[in-house]
This record gives C-alpha cells, sequence and structure tokens, in this order.
C-alpha cells in the first residue's frame, strides 16, 4: 500500500486483509506518523519511499496518495513492472493519462482504476435499462452533499488535489456516464463553478477526517455543466460539496425515447444518506419501481477487492483504465477550460 491516509486506512486495508487470496506486506509513506500507525496496524514491512519496492517482492501496489502525485507514483511503479490499482482520480490531465500509458506498455504490468460507483447494483440495474428506453436523449447525473467539503487538508489545495468537487464527486458521475452509454463524444462542453460553501468550517464533512486547522481552500465546492453530443444527446452534470439541502443525495436519471430511469440513493459512505436506493422506470405516465439485489454502504469496494486478482491475470486488463480515464479527464479538462474565467455562481 503506497500512501497510509483516511482512504487506505479506512476503506481498502480492512477489505484487502478480508480477501484470501492477498496478503498486505508492506505500506510505503513518507509520513513519519502513517508510517507508526501502520507499524501499529500490524504490518510487517514499512517504507517511507515507494522505490524501494521490488516487482520481485509485491506482485501489486495499491496507490492512496494525494492525487497530484497519482501519475508520478504510478507510472514509476508500472515502469519498475509492478502493477498498479490505483485511486480515482486515475490522472489530472491527458498528457498525465497518456504518461500512464506509456508506463505501462514499458514495464509490462497493468494499471487498475479505483472507480466505485460503476460497481454498484443499483447502477448496473440503470444501466440494463439503457437499451429497453433508448436511443437516450438525455442523462442526469447529480451528486449533492448538504454538507461535506472534505476535511483533508489537501482535498482543498489546488496545487495538491488538481481541482475540487468535479475532480472528486465529478470523476464518479463521469465514471457512471462511461460505464452505462460507454465512451460518447461530445461536441459541447460548458461548465461553471461556484465556491460559495468551501470556507465555511459549518460544511466540511462530519464522518470524514477533521478540518485541517488553517487549511487552504481554492478550488471549488460546486460544477455545473452541460454536454451535448453530435446527435443531439446532452447530459446535465452537478456536483456540490454542500448546499441548501439536508441529506446527501446522488441522482441519476436516463431519457429515452421509450421510458425515463431514474436512480435515487446516495454514493459514497456518508451517514446523512438517502435511506434505501430507489429505482424507477416510467412509461407513458406509468412508475414502477425496479428490483435489485440489497448491499451494505461499501459493499462496491469489496466487490472491486474482489476482482483483483482476475484483473491481473487477464491480459485485456490492459490498457483499459488508461482508456477510460483518458475520457474521463478530457472531459474534466473541458468543463474547466469552459468555467475559466466566469463569474462563480451560488448555489440553488
Amino acid at each position: 500500500m503506497v500512501g497510509f491516509g483516511w482512504a487506505a486506512r479506512s476503506i481498502w486495508l480492512p477489505r484487502l486483509r478480508r480477501q484470501s487470496d492477498l496478503a498486505v506486506t508492506t505500506v510505503v509513506d513518507p509520513d513519519a506518523a502513517a508510517r507508526a500507525a501502520a507499524e501499529d496496524d500490524g504490518v510487517g514491512t514499512v517504507l517511507d519511499r515507494p522505490d524501494a519496492l521490488s516487482a520481485a517482492d509485491v506482485d501489486l501496489a495499491v496507490v492512496a496518495v494525494p492525487n497530484h502525485a497519482h501519475c508520478a507514483v504510478a507510472a514509476a511503479l508500472l515502469r519498475r513492472g509492478i502493477a498498479v490499482f490505483l485511486e480515482k482520480p486515475v490522472c489530472l490531465t491527458e498528457t498525465e493519462a497518456e504518461e500512464l500509458a506509456s508506463a505501462e506498455k514499458e514495464g509490462g504490468a497493468v494499471l487498475i482504476a479505483g472507480s466505485a460507483a460503476r460497481h454498484r447494483p443499483d447502477v448496473r440495474a440503470l444501466g440494463g435499462l439503457a437499451a429497453d428506453i433508448g436511443p437516450i436523449r438525455h442523462v442526469r447525473l447529480d451528486w449533492v452533499r448538504a454538507s461535506g467539503v472534505p476535511g483533508t487538508g489537501w482535498f482543498t489545495r489546488q496545487d495538491l488535489s488538481g481541482g475540487g468537487v468535479l475532480v472528486d464527486l465529478g470523476w464518479h458521475l463521469l465514471d457512471v456516464l462511461l460505464a452505462v452509454l460507454g465512451p460518447v463524444e461530445f461536441d459541447d462542453v460548458v461548465g461553471t463553478t461556484g465556491t460559495d460553501f468551501v470556507g465555511r468550517s459549518s460544511a466540511q464533512a462530519a464522518w470524514k477526517d477533521a478540518a485541517a486547522t488553517g487549511a487552504v481552500a481554492d478550488v471549488e465546492d460546486t460544477v455545473r455543466g452541460f454536454l451535448v453530443a453530435a446527435d443531439g444527446m446532452s447530459v446535465a452534470l452537478h456536483a456540490s460539496w454542500a448546499s441548501h439541502a439536508t441529506r446527501d443525495t446522488t441522482t441519476v436519471e436516463l431519457h429515452g425515447n421509450a421510458g425515463t430511469a431514474r436512480l435515487t440513493c446516495t454514493f459514497g459512505f456518508s451517514p446523512n444518506r438517502v435511506a434505501e436506493p430507489v429505482l424507477t422506470l416510467t412509461r407513458d405516465g406509468a412508475s414502477d419501481a425496479v428490483p435489485f439485489a440489497a448491499e451494505p454502504v461499501g459493499a462496491e469496494y469489496d466487490r472491486q477487492v474482489a476482482a483483483l486478482t482476475a484483473l491481473l491475470a487477464d491480459p485485456a486488463s490492459r490498457g483499459r483504465a488508461v482508456d477510460d480515464a483518458r475520457w474521463t479527464v478530457r472531459l474534466i479538462e473541458r468543463l474547466y477550460a469552459s468555467a475559466r474565467g466566469r463569474t462563480s455562481c451560488a448555489v440553488a
């Protein structure tokens, strides 16, 4: 495990340890306190830099470092022949995507992307409805938190995170779009961002790390985007770390010429969530609930870890994560480019 922060300790380590075909042997982190925490957690080998890892000793590196280091750390490991499971965002620019593609080829190791939402049963069920109601004319992608600005200090620093809510929650939403409809190409991309909440202590996520004292907050907390493909299909994207809402709610709608599919749920681990995910299919004025397997919060992360060994053994895995990341980050860059120079908008 490269990086031993909140995600590594709370999300990945417990799940890796529950997997019978995996053994966590090493933690790498430059921070002495993080290394001490890993030792207290019973990790056998603790290192301060990833270049001490060898392909002869490890089969996979789970990389969960601050965003700005994702590409550099992952590419260096891949070039040494060490497979990498990389937390989202896989990269921050299209240039970084090409760097990862080159490293994967040079080292002959596979890059696996950590994007959880597409592994949810409700999202999979939603995707299964797309063909029944298509062609799809419009997609709505919303993830709005009540109070959920990340407390981890680097998350709200542009130089360390590479962006705010668009890079964080927006990546998940775009990944759902990719999983459901494939790599749609958009002719027009318009975006706007806002910063009404990122500096408010009352907007911090109480369920995650505590707010860092004096932390810089120079990224957006809200993004809205509108994307239009050549055939006229449109996508409305809205992501907010905080708002005036009472619940953290994720909404995904597919509007087709034969019906509308709507998923209402809460992605992620926030306890301030919608009680139960609901998926409905509406045709000709009648709505019906669509059944799917109920799972506990976080099961989508269990599913990712359970699939790691098979992905490592599958030659078809190579290049897949980079292709997806290239498509996603291209849209993120275009949304940011559109938003630059615009006046930040208030959250409705």
